[in-house]
């Protein structure tokens, strides 16, 4: 991917350290750049930028051991593993998890998945 990507996916987080480090470790990514502020993951399919929450907004949020699932957001993205077995010993090795309930789709296995700070999304794994 080089240059500006043309998608991606902007994540708020808490602790953007351990979040950054969680989406590289069960998704695969590699660190693209890095401020104070923000880290910028990417892949061949996708950058995922991992920004740290406003102070009053991180003051306000707890993140609980299990995390709360913010599953009631209107947006849910997936990624394409090359093994959801793996992604499910990495995740849950960095406080998140992955589900043991998965789903059919055309070419493809998908289980849920949560990160550290709670945010929902998805991991499939192809069976093509």
């Amino acid at each position: 991917m080089p240059g500006p990507a043309r998608a991606g996916i902007f994540i708020y987080a808490k602790d953007p350290d351990r979040l950054s480090g969680f989406y590289q470790s069960v998704l695969g990514m590699i660190p693209a750049h890095r401020t104070d502020q923000m880290a910028v993951l990417r892949s061949p399919d996708l950058q995922i930028i991992v920004h740290a929450m406003p102070s009053q907004t991180a003051a306000e949020v707890v993140v609980a051991c299990p995390p709360k699932l913010r599953d009631s957001a209107a947006i849910k993205f997936f990624c394409t593993v090359p093994s959801l077995a793996d992604a499910q010993e990495a995740a849950q090795a960095l406080g998140g998890q992955v589900s043991g309930d998965q789903w059919q789709g055309p070419g493809f296995v998908v289980r849920n998945a949560s990160a550290p700070e709670g945010n929902v999304f998805q991991v499939r794994e192809s069976t093509s």
